[in-house]
């Protein structure tokens, strides 16, 4: 079992910044990919971003250049650091794990390990 907590949502203003962190325990040593993805107030859930143990990486076309994922392999944690934050970029974000090396698995929602989200906020 793999067990994922999400921390660091809250309330932004917009163009502020903020972190989100997602710790994995239990059957760790099963995980390779991780995911964040996130759902809108009325909208699907989309993915974010991805990266591997390795540290390849794969966005979402609208996040790049503003969102930026990064993973503390040692803590089993990944981040994501969310910059010049929109009120469009309100949502529930969560993390999603898999044991296969491969960022385009989030992008086909093909993830086998979920999270219970964090809520973010931004007011304009």
């Amino acid at each position: 079992q793999v067990q994922l907590v999400e921390s660091g949502g809250g309330l932004v203003q917009g163009g502020g910044s903020l972190r989100l962190s997602c710790a994995a325990s239990g059957s760790i040593f099963s995980i390779d990919a991780m995911a964040w993805f996130r759902q809108a107030p009325g909208k699907q859930r989309e993915p974010v971003a991805a990266i591997t143990r390795g540290g390849s990486t794969k966005y979402a076309d609208s996040m790049k250049g503003r969102f930026f994922i990064f993973r503390d392999n040692a803590k089993n944690t990944i981040y994501l650091q969310m910059n010049s934050l929109k009120p469009e970029d309100t949502a529930v974000y969560y993390c999603a794990a898999d044991p296969r090396p491969d960022v385009t698995r989030a992008f086909r929602n093909a993830m086998d390990h979920w999270g219970k989200g964090t809520l973010v906020t931004v007011s304009s």
